[in-house]
């Protein structure tokens, strides 16, 4: 075909052109509406993804929190058990040092028996010997006595179970009398000395 054959805007009738141009009117509204509805669902889309942003945000602020709050758990748990072990490590000899106290008791009192025979001498000379290894090993372990014949009355160390009258003001509120000894291991008292006090 040649291009006499199509006519061209101006070659069609004042109708047909009106037409074209109303057609052109409505194609550009459509477009415009397209745009507009197509601009309010961008921001439905938007508004709807800063609402799952915040949600998220707030979802990861709480999981960080508890997070954060479950290793101060852990943390503390660790320090505890350390502790705990630290002491059972420390401390791991007082029940031994406790229960071997009333055979120290006993072979001291077996020395306060009067030996009058050569036999009852050399008894008496083996029960001393027992007793220093033992007072050394309990030394050795950190278990000393507590000293008290003549101290100043310590409550956190000596349980006064009878009192008497001093003689004189300097002897008021002092131990006068062992009844039995007592025994620190480390920084414990492992068994208070039983004392008589002076008021």
């Amino acid at each position: 075909m040649s291009k006499e054959e199509f006519p061209s805007e101006k070659d069609l009738p004042q109708e047909d052109q009106e037409k074209q141009a109303k057609a052109a009117e409505a194609d550009k509204a459509g477009v415009k509406d397209d745009k507009e509805e197509a601009a309010k669902l961008a921001d439905v889309e938007l508004d709807q993804l800063k609402a799952e942003v915040a949600a998220l945000t707030q979802k990861n602020k709480d999981l960080e929190d508890k997070y954060l709050r479950s290793q101060a758990e852990i943390q503390n748990a660790q320090r505890r058990y350390s502790k705990e072990r630290a002491n059972l490590v420390k401390y791991e000899s007082q029940r031994l040092g406790k229960d071997i106290l009333s055979s120290v008791d006993n072979l001291e009192r077996a020395l306060q028996v009067k030996a009058d025979d050569e036999a009852s001498r050399q008894l008496k000379k083996g029960i001393e010997m027992t007793l220093e290894g033992l007072v050394r090993a309990l030394k050795d372990n950190g278990i000393e006595e507590i000293k008290a014949d003549g101290e100043k009355f310590d409550p956190t160390l000596h349980q006064a179970v009878q009192s008497v009258p001093a003689e004189n003001d300097d002897q008021k509120g002092h131990v006068v009398q062992v009844l039995q000894k007592g025994y620190v291991y480390k920084d414990r008292v492992l068994r208070p000395a039983m004392v008589v006090v002076a008021q």
